[in-house]
């Protein structure tokens, strides 16, 4: 990959550890996470509502239950009996109903959240320039628009609510039993701190396994996705031992992890589900022997009893939803991460249409740098309308990132770059693009049907219009004969395919749109000499009209065009038409002229060019740029 930017990630995670202001950052994202809410304010009064009187229901139980004991279950009190009976049905039956509502409510509101959340986030990404992709590793970002976004969900939709009413039911149920016998509820209260704080520092022990455990999983998951995807070249250098070793190790590593995590919570799940059993003790002998002396009613005791387990479930949940609310902030962290980060290629509000396009370029002093790498040195080059230009150079000269710009894909540092005279900053970027195709050197195909690949940048192109653009890039008979030709499924970045058909596919892809400006990036690399011949007899036709940049190898490709330029070290230094460069003592002359010599590619002639060039590779007599 092309990632250069690993320390996005590591930073992000080293940040929510040892930043000055992070319980600063902490409280500034929990407000703004539970600001998600209030997107959907009926649901959440819904919610939240529901859930309380839910609540409530449940603490009249032990009250009506008490009322049984102590005045129905005596002769001649049939009739009372029957009237509590119905008593506790009908508050069960509302119990059961506020359950089923706030179960609606909290569920919309999760899935609401997540399916918003997501879609911000993934709209962000799809803004974002290609720069900004150079610097974030792919993992980094799926993991933060599915992971983190569902920990925001489930605190939200769930843990937020059930949070608020735990710490209500704690009080209601304290109040209660003060109530009913205050000595009684001191003693059984007692041993709540202890429950309490064993079940936080069970909390604080497993969560930072469990993200260590989720961390190693996703080690799992990208080396098992590198082995799917490149499972090709494992089995071309025979590593399938090797790979099995890497792989068993980081599942080891998992499983050491889950180990530790299973460890603690042997230890203390058991201890948490026993120390209510010392409450339930206390309140059984002191309780039984208040009944016994007459100072307690047998109905208080067992109210008492049922509002001591309606404590307890409380207390030992809180360090698990605790911990769900750490996990949601820490995602939201690093989810507002990607949502705060400026976009790099922003359309002005009051951007030009471009309804039509002539298709002039020209590069005015353009310079540009990855990051801190120079790639491109005050470019002057003009391509009129219609004119297909060949640009030539050794690998990593910029030709590649030079046609970047045109469409905007990055933008240039200094210069510009004008498109019929307008600066293509100033233009609207989906205009802009309409009106270029591009063709990478490594061609990309959705798993989907062959058709819909080539119409990807014309959705509404007709079946015609698909085969027309299919024919043109020599592509339409390898296509009829698959199984189910058009709409034959390709898979997983077209790898059924072979190197040739999906360049052949991505060339089509690109004529539907029917460009003004045509970018031909090494498009023909992957196809065999006869296929090679049949594309560059079709584009000869296809590039009438357009202007074309080719960036190419080959000798035979460079033939299509009306001119070639040449760069070196990210500059343009010759520009002509093939006999005169190779007429010339020209950089051109010393790289075609030894390909032609060996009948091979410009990039293999390299080697026997090297004895004109400086030790880093770049010409040492060319003249300076050229326009």
């Amino acid at each position: 990959m092309r990632r250069a930017g690993t320390a996005c990630g590591s930073s992000a995670s080293g940040a929510l550890s040892f930043a000055p202001g992070m319980l600063s950052l902490r409280m500034k994202t929990f407000w703004r996470i539970t600001k998600l809410l209030g997107d959907y304010p009926w649901l959440v009064f819904v919610g939240f509502s529901t859930a309380l009187l839910q609540t409530a229901a449940s603490l009249a139980i032990p009250w009506l239950t008490r009322g049984v004991i102590n005045k129905a279950l005596v002769p001649g009190k049939t009739r009372l009996l029957i009237y509590y009976g119905l008593a506790l049905l009908g508050i069960g039956a509302v119990r059961f109903g506020f359950a089923v509502a706030r179960r609606l409510a909290t569920g919309k509101i999760s899935l609401d959240i997540e399916y918003d959340l997501r879609n911000r986030l993934w709209g962000h990404l799809l803004r974002q320039s290609f720069g900004y992709f150079d610097r974030w590793p792919t993992g980094q970002l799926m993991s933060r628009a599915m992971a983190d976004v569902q920990n925001v969900r489930m605190f939200l939709g769930y843990g937020l609510i059930f949070f608020t009413t735990n710490i209500v039911s704690m009080v209601a149920v304290t109040v209660l039993m003060f109530f009913l016998d205050w000595r009684l509820a001191l003693l059984s209260l007692a041993f709540l701190p202890i429950l309490l704080l064993f079940t936080l520092r069970f909390s604080r022990r497993l969560q930072p396994i469990l993200r260590d455990v989720q961390q190693k999983i996703a080690d799992v998951t990208a080396t098992a996705e590198e082995n799917v995807t490149g499972s090709r070249i494992v089995r071309i250098f025979a590593r399938e031992d090797d790979e099995l070793a890497k792989f068993s190790d980081r599942s080891t590593r998992v499983f050491e992890a889950e180990v530790s995590a299973a460890r603690i919570r042997a230890l203390y799940v058991p201890l948490i589900g026993f120390l209510p059993n010392l409450a339930v003790v206390v309140l059984l002998y002191v309780g039984g022997r208040a009944v016994i002396d007459g100072s307690l009613s047998l109905g208080s005791l067992v109210a008492f009893y049922s509002y001591l387990m309606m404590l307890i479930y409380p207390a030992q949940v809180i360090g698990w939803l605790t911990g769900l609310a750490q996990r949601a902030i820490a995602s939201g962290i690093r989810v507002y991460e990607i949502l705060d980060a400026p976009l790099e290629m922003v359309e002005r509000s009051d951007a030009t249409p471009v309804p039509s396009m002539r298709g002039e370029v020209c590069f005015e002093n353009v310079s540009f740098s990855y990051v801190d790498r120079p790639v491109l040195k005050n470019v002057n080059l003009t391509v009129p309308a219609g004119h297909t230009i060949a640009l030539v150079g050794h690998t990593g000269c910029g030709k590649t990132t030079l046609t970047n710009l045109v469409p905007r894909f990055y933008d240039a540092g200094d210069g510009r770059v004008l498109v019929d005279g307008l600066d293509v900053r100033d233009a609207r970027l989906t205009d802009l693009r309409s009106h270029i195709g591009v063709v990478t050197q490594d061609p990309f195909l959705f798993s989907t049907t062959v058709a819909d690949n080539i119409r990807f940048g014309r959705p509404q192109a007709t079946d015609e219009q698909v085969r027309a653009a299919a024919e043109r890039a020599q592509a339409a008979t390898f296509i009829e004969a698959l199984p189910e030709g058009y709409e034959t499924v390709v898979g997983e970045r077209g790898l059924t395919l072979s190197g040739g058909q999906r360049q052949r596919i991505a060339i089509a892809r690109a004529l539907v749109v029917d460009p003004r400006i045509l970018i031909l990036d090494d498009a023909t690399s992957s196809v065999d000499a006869e296929t090679e011949f049949k594309i560059r007899r079709a584009l000869v036709e296809v590039m009438k009209g357009r202007t074309t940049f080719i960036i190419a190898h080959r000798p035979s490709t460079i033939s299509l065009a009306q001119e070639i330029v040449v760069m070196d070290a990210g500059s343009v230094v010759e520009r002509g038409v093939h006999a005169e460069l190779i007429a010339g003592d020209t950089l051109y002359r010393r790289m075609f002229g030894a390909a032609e010599l060996e009948g091979t590619t410009l990039d293999a002639a390299d080697d026997l060019a090297g004895d004109v060039r400086g030790g880093d590779g770049r010409d040492t007599r060319h003249a300076g740029s050229v326009s």
